[in-house]
């Protein structure tokens, strides 16, 4: 069978409008050679979900967004995905969670799997949908109240400083700029004694040096004194210290007792009475000789009689 030229280029056009419309697919996201799946996925809102975002399934991607459009009857936004991957079954009731990955990446689409439900999900299906709060939403949740409690520190400082500008007077705020200048001429003089100690610490690091080699020394030769000391014989010492000590007591235990002479002294009361006794006849014959003294000494030249003795009185004590 001869084929004719109209034949041919009938051929020749059909697959070229064939070839034209799987070209049109591809470029739009879709082989209509493929066996990829389609579904959807309701959301009340998609703010900062692009077209053809990535649909991940524990951050691996198997698809992406194919078309985002308005349900005019519920009054949603549908979203079309399309899955070229079919190694990860998906579950009839899993959720398709819009997500922030990070804070300067695009929202994707998350699908988390239920691993329970052994009913597959069909191309033309309609899942579940979900919005979880990604990082920048989480932060602006948590700045919000740092926000709030800066606008009102700010607020309670706008009105201390109002206070203290009501409070000074002119005067005040004059005062109060001398004093910082005093205190800024302070600081300069504080910083010029600091660099003249630290000019005279560097003129004399020598001498400190020696200082310091001299304090080791002594330091050092003390710690020989202090060892020398614990060389000594200081057991025999205090021996010699304990012999000394029990005979100082054994003396003290005879006196007490009455032996020997100063146990008589102290433990004889007639020896003590005789004594005070003849302290006291002492004393009075140095108040008569101190009285009298013509009656023990006379001198006389011409052949002068002695005065006839007469007792002295008894004082209780010696006139001064």
């Amino acid at each position: 069978m001869k084929i004719t030229r109209e034949i041919k280029t009938a051929i020749l056009v059909i697959a070229s409008i064939l070839l034209f419309i799987w070209g049109y697919s591809f470029l739009k996201g879709a082989d209509i050679l493929s066996s990829d799946k389609t579904y959807y996925v309701e959301y009340d809102n998609v703010e900062g979900l692009p077209p053809s975002a990535p649909v991940t399934v524990n951050g691996f991607v198997i698809g992406h967004v194919k078309k985002i459009s308005l349900n005019n009857k519920t009054g949603k936004l549908l979203v079309e995905l399309l899955i070229t991957n079919e190694d990860f079954p998906i579950a009839k009731s899993s959720t398709v969670n819009i997500y922030e990955p990070g804070v300067i990446a695009g929202k994707q689409l998350q699908i988390v799997p239920n691993l329970q439900d052994t009913q597959i999900a069909q191309s033309g299906d309609t899942l579940r949908g979900a919005n979880v709060p990604g990082l920048t939403a989480l932060l602006g949740e948590k700045l919000e109240p740092i926000q709030q409690k800066l606008d009102r520190v700010l607020s309670e400082l706008t009105i201390t400083i109002t206070s203290v500008n009501n409070v000074l007077d002119k005067k005040s705020q004059e005062n109060l700029k001398g004093t910082i200048g005093e205190l800024n001429a302070t600081m300069t003089q504080f910083h010029k004694a600091s660099n003249s100690l630290n000019g005279i610490l560097d003129n004399n690091k020598a001498k400190i040096d020696n200082v310091v080699t001299n304090f080791e020394k002594v330091s050092s030769d003390f710690n020989k004194i202090s060892s020398d000391l614990e060389k000594a014989e200081l057991d025999k010492a205090v021996e010699s210290l304990k012999g000394t000590l029990a005979r100082v007591d054994n003396l003290m235990t005879s006196i007490d007792s009455g032996k020997g002479t100063m146990g008589k002294l102290v433990n004889d009361d007639a020896l003590y009475n005789n004594l005070s006794k003849t302290s006291r006849e002492l004393e009075l014959l140095l108040q008569d000789v101190r009285l009298n003294p013509t009656r023990y000494v006379n001198v006389s030249l011409f052949g002068k009689k002695n005065r006839p003795y007469v007792a002295p009185k008894v004082q209780d004590s010696i006139p001064k």
